[in-house]
This record gives C-alpha cells, sequence and structure tokens, in this order.
C-alpha cells in the first residue's frame, strides 16, 4: 500500500527574493544602527560572570515567599545591588549580589538574614579578576569564530562568498547584541554560548544556500545573476523553512519548560532563529550581486555594452 508524500511547501515556488533586498538591506541598516545605539545607551544587564559577585539559589521551606519584602530585608544588609527571582518553581529562588569586599562574609550575612526559613542550594562567587577574564575569553571566542568562518568559507567558495557570509555574520552578531541590549536580558556566558550557536546555525543555513547557488551558477551560465539567485533560494527555501520551524518550536519548548537558568538563553535563541533564517535569505544572497559573482551571461552583456559606451563617449 503506498502513501503519497505531505508537502506542506509546493516545489514550483517562483518568490522573487531579489526585487525586494533594496527593502531587506534598508531594514538590516536600521536594525544594526538601533542595536549599536541601545548597547552604547542602555548597555547591557552583565550577570556576575562578567562583573563579578555572588549568586544564592535557595528553597523556601515555608511556601512562597514574598519577594519585595525580602528584597527590603537583604538591601537593608547594605550589600548594594540585590536582584532576586524565581528560579522554577515558586519557593526556588535566585539571589545576586553584587560584588562585595569580602563574598564569604556576605554569604554568612545573607545565611543569617534568611534564617531557617530557607535552605541553600548553591553559592557561586566570582570575583573581578575572574570576570574580566572571562570578558576577554568570550571576546576572543566570538572573533575566532568569525575568523574560522571566513577561512572555511574561502578555502570552499570564491571570495565574494566567504566575505558576502562573513557581513551577514556581524549582521548577525550585532542585532543579537542589539537584542540583549534593548530588552536588558541576563547578559553572561550563556549568552556567549547562544551567540556562538546563533552564528553557527546562521552560518550552517548560508552554507546550504551558498551550495545550491554555486551548482546552479555551474549549471546554467546563460542565466541572469537575480534569476539564478531567486531560483536557488527557491530550491532551498523549503528546507530553510522547515529546519528554522523545527528549531524555533523546539526552542520554544525550551523556554518554557527549560527554567530560569535557560531563561535567556532560549530567548537569545528564539530571535537567534528568526534573523538568521532573514538574513541568510535576504542578505547572504543579495550581497553576492554586488560583489560581482556574475553568470557568463551577464559577463557577456557587460562586454557587449563596453564598445557602445565608449562610442557615445567618442
Amino acid at each position: 500500500m503506498a502513501f503519497a508524500l505531505v508537502r506542506y511547501i509546493p516545489d514550483n515556488l517562483h518568490i522573487g527574493f531579489m526585487r525586494g533586498r533594496r527593502w531587506s538591506f534598508t531594514l538590516s541598516a536600521v536594525l544594526s544602527i538601533i542595536s549599536v545605539v541601545a548597547a552604547l545607551t542602555f548597555g547591557f544587564n552583565l550577570g556576575i560572570d562578567f562583573k563579578g559577585g555572588t549568586l544564592l539559589e535557595v528553597q523556601s521551606a515555608s511556601g512562597p515567599p514574598d519577594l519585595a519584602a525580602l528584597r527590603t530585608k537583604l538591601l537593608g544588609l547594605g550589600f548594594g545591588d540585590v536582584q532576586i527571582q524565581e528560579f522554577g518553581g515558586p519557593t526556588d529562588l535566585l539571589i545576586r549580589i553584587e560584588a562585595t569586599a569580602d563574598p564569604q562574609k556576605t554569604v554568612e550575612q545573607v545565611r543569617a538574614a534568611l534564617g531557617s526559613d530557607f535552605s541553600f542550594r548553591r553559592v557561586e562567587t566570582i570575583g573581578p579578576t575572574v570576570s574580566q577574564e572571562l570578558v576577554q575569553g568570550s571576546t576572543i571566542a566570538v572573533l575566532l569564530g568569525i575568523l574560522s568562518i571566513l577561512a572555511y568559507l574561502w578555502f570552499r567558495f570564491e571570495w565574494q562568498f566567504a566575505v558576502a557570509a562573513v557581513i551577514t555574520t556581524l549582521h548577525d552578531l550585532v542585532v543579537t547584541v542589539g537584542f540583549f541590549a534593548v530588552f536588558q536580558i541576563d547578559f553572561d556566558l550563556t549568552s556567549i554560548a547562544a551567540i556562538l550557536t546563533i552564528i553557527g546555525y546562521s552560518v550552517n543555513d548560508t552554507v546550504v544556500i551558498y551550495d545550491r547557488i554555486r551548482d546552479m551558477l555551474r549549471r546554467y551560465k546563460k542565466m541572469p545573476i537575480d534569476e539564478l539567485l531567486d531560483s536557488s533560494l527557491n530550491a532551498t527555501f523549503s528546507r530553510t523553512l522547515i529546519v528554522a520551524a523545527t528549531t524555533f518550536l523546539a526552542t520554544l519548548s525550551l523556554y518554557f519548560f527549560g527554567g530560569e537558568v535557560l531563561r535567556a538563553f532560549s530567548m537569545a535563541m528564539l530571535f537567534g532563529v528568526i534573523i538568521g533564517t532573514y538574513s541568510s535569505i535576504f542578505i547572504a544572497a543579495p550581497l553576492l550581486i554586488y560583489f560581482g559573482v556574475r553568470t557568463r551571461a551577464s559577463i557577456a552583456a557587460a562586454e557587449k555594452a563596453a564598445p557602445a559606451q565608449e562610442k557615445v563617449k567618442a
């Protein structure tokens, strides 16, 4: 008994992606500017990984606590900035305290203030020296990732593909960092992991599209470049959309059921899947036109037009 295959997206798509490239470039420029301005204006909600401090995971033994009263009690100890949020269940809390001169004494004071009503499940302390090293290490990791992408794509494709992919990657990086700045999401080592994951996802999607473009450049040497890019994108659109949708749904479940620790990571990934899919289609492919990736038909047309232009000038 034969079963018909279910096709959610038709095979014979004819979407004119290249017709909207000016709008997509304008949108990306606006998003990039907003991201840079937000980062410079609002800054980042740095976690203790990057600014140092103490993180305590506690559990209430007498039911859901009054967060406002608890925050007032801890602020009265004179630590400075104190952040309290639910972690997992209503009785589980994460307490973040900014860096102090004596972290061990800080933990002892918190234990005394909370008393026997709370049990301590985890205590983490990061000093300013360690946090500075983490900032430097994270920056180096992101830069090395981008340089590795450039080297790999330069080896696998022509230089135009490599440069276009790196520009697309930088676009995703800037917009994602702006997302953290605008919504003041906790920015810590988990966020760096999310950014690197987004970069990898976007590059993987871009490489699949570039593979099809390169294949069609060899097969259809008389096709104009904008039509060839449209055909390549339409041929891979079903794969791109299905992968993006399944990744988004998996990350959405992580956001709702992964707990507070993974909340920032999953939020960044949800945004990253959208922006990575968008950039692969509307940034990475159209950039090839401006970098001179052309078919024989466009080259011949340019050579034919050159003598005519010289006659007009004469």
